[in-house]
């Protein structure tokens, strides 16, 4: 599969610091920061800072170095927001998935019992 990544899309200008956010964390590779339409008490978004349209061309394409580096800030995503009770963590992925921004990003939400996902 190919992908086409849109440089003009939200995240990449929230990368190129074109649009604030509430940065929660940052290392060289991710950019985690607080969702503007919280769907629980901790929604924290988490993209890398690659050009990766979805979930699987960030698995596909980024080298390990930030493979890690990403899932080096989840980990402290769920520590600086304190999610010990549990969490979860929800990548969509194109129209089926409801993507609604084409660059890779992590949903981390936590902070009260989140109901099934999925019903039936």
């Amino acid at each position: 599969m190919e992908y086409a990544y849109d440089d003009q899309n939200i995240f990449a200008k929230i990368l190129r610091g074109e649009i604030p956010n509430k940065t929660v964390y940052e290392n060289d590779h991710a950019l985690a920061f607080e969702d503007i339409a919280p769907q629980a008490p901790v929604h924290v978004l988490i993209i890398p800072k690659g050009a990766y349209v979805s979930l699987d061309h960030f698995a596909r394409d980024a080298s390990p170095e930030e493979q890690v580096g990403f899932m080096q800030a989840l980990a402290e995503v769920c520590r600086i927001t304190d999610v010990a009770q549990g969490f979860r963590s929800i990548s969509n992925t194109r129209v089926h998935g409801v993507q609604d921004v084409p660059h890779y990003h992590m949903h981390i939400l936590g902070g009260r019992q989140l109901g099934r996902m999925l019903q039936g």
